[in-house]
């Protein structure tokens, strides 16, 4: 499974891989569940690649923000989304040291740890990640 094929749909719980194109969307599996289906252009849908995170400096992208809780977990189950904002923001900031912490809002936090635990369920591997840089000068 590429990270690059890898999506969140608005409204539909859980992570959705790209398998094929059609003329009016994609055919999609959940990650967990192995079932497909049709998404069309009417959901709104993310790309886990073009998800990048604020920080004071720069904005990180998330394969860089996984690969890092991959490292620090080992390639195991992070802490649950479920623990308390404080749990979550201390969590975080070791991952992620010069977060936005007025920009990044723990339900951001939440969802990417949640999103974390569903990749390592369903057998991710973080090694995988292709991480590259892009340098942009104002």
């Amino acid at each position: 499974m590429d990270f690059n094929k890898i999506i969140a749909v608005t409204g539909k719980p859980g992570l959705f891989e790209i398998l094929s194109q059609t003329k009016t969307g994609v055919i999609v599996k959940n990650l967990l569940e192995d079932k497909r289906f049709p998404i069309t252009s009417t959901h709104n849908v993310s790309l886990l690649e073009n998800i990048a995170i604020y920080t004071y400096e720069e904005e990180v992208p998330l394969a860089i923000v996984l690969k890092n809780i991959a490292d620090k977990e080992d390639g195991k189950e992070a802490i649950s989304h479920k623990e308390s904002a404080k749990n979550l923001e201390t969590y975080f900031a070791e991952i992620l040291p010069d977060y936005d912490t007025e920009r990044v809002y723990t339900s951001n936090i939440k969802k990417i740890i949640q999103w974390f635990n569903l990749l390592v369920k369903s057998g991710f591997d973080f090694a995988t990640i292709n991480i590259t840089k892009e340098t942009t000068e104002d």
